[in-house]
């Protein structure tokens, strides 16, 4: 006797692909199989890239972006969507325009800008569409503090305080919530800020010792998808989220892949 059909929720995720499977659209998808939702991808860009740097960029046709994305708009109920790696200002546009097929979809923006190598991974013409084009459309941004002082044009915040303010001069921009990211701050302590029009929330994890960080913030970003996929809140998508990126971490304290900064652990919890 055949079983209950069944409709697990659904994310889909808009960025590049990276060929060493630590971030990108394959971070992305293994974060989504983790937390148990399925995955789609709409690849904004092809790198070649592993855990020592980025050595190639291809850009794909602006035609076939918006080709992916309008597929999946018409076929899948899809529950959140993240933006990455959009490269250039003409991705930047494809994708928001291509937005307008999910309405009433949570949309995370992780305004990649820069690898963990250093690579940089959005071109200058493109910030300025991503601050007034695509960050309105976010139910969330996810910025560590360099790229919150990019979209600011600052310079990066030195204490809990000022990440604060600036989270919420980015949600000045017309985003409904801003998570200013710390891990590339000093501290015992990784401390994350949720800035939204009611307040703030801090999720702080002890800080791990390890090179093992590829692809963190590209997790984090999918994690909290993820969450709202299964329509939790936001805030507790992304207190999930920081827990499953922390346990990530811890779990690949020992693993050797690569030669460079390699990947967390995605699939700890299966």
């Amino acid at each position: 006797m055949a079983g209950s059909a069944t409709s697990p929720a659904i994310a889909l995720t808009i960025a590049g692909s990276d060929s060493s499977g630590g971030a990108g659209i394959q971070a992305d998808l293994k974060t989504f199989t983790a937390l148990g939702v399925y995955g789609a991808s709409a690849i904004t860009a092809i790198t070649a890239q592993n855990t020592q740097g980025v050595q190639d960029v291809l850009v794909l046709p602006q035609s076939i972006i918006a080709a992916q994305m309008a597929s999946v708009a018409s076929d899948l109920r899809v529950g959140a969507i993240k933006t990455g790696m959009l490269a250039d200002r003409a991705t930047v546009e494809t994708v928001v325009g291509g937005l307008g097929a999910f309405p009433n979809v949570p949309v995370v923006v992780d305004p990649v800008m820069i690898a963990t190598s250093g690579d940089v991974l959005l071109q200058p013409d493109a910030i300025e569409a991503v601050r007034s084009r695509l960050i309105p459309l976010a139910d969330v941004v996810t910025p560590n503090i360099k790229e919150a002082a990019r979209l600011l044009d600052t310079v990066p915040a030195t204490s809990l305080d000022e990440m604060e303010a600036q989270g919420r001069a980015l949600l000045a921009l017309g985003p409904k919530a801003v998570l200013v990211k710390g891990g590339h701050a000093e501290g015992e302590d990784a401390t994350d800020i949720l800035v939204f029009g009611a307040g703030s929330l801090r999720f702080s994890k002890p800080r791990i010792a390890t090179r093992n960080t590829h692809g963190t913030g590209c997790t984090l970003a999918a994690a909290i998808a993820a969450g709202l996929a299964k329509e939790h809140t936001l805030s507790a998508a992304v207190r999930d989220a920081k827990d499953y990126v922390w346990g990530a971490i811890e779990a690949a304290r020992n693993l050797e892949i690569g030669s460079g900064q390699g990947p967390v652990n995605h699939l700890y919890v299966i």
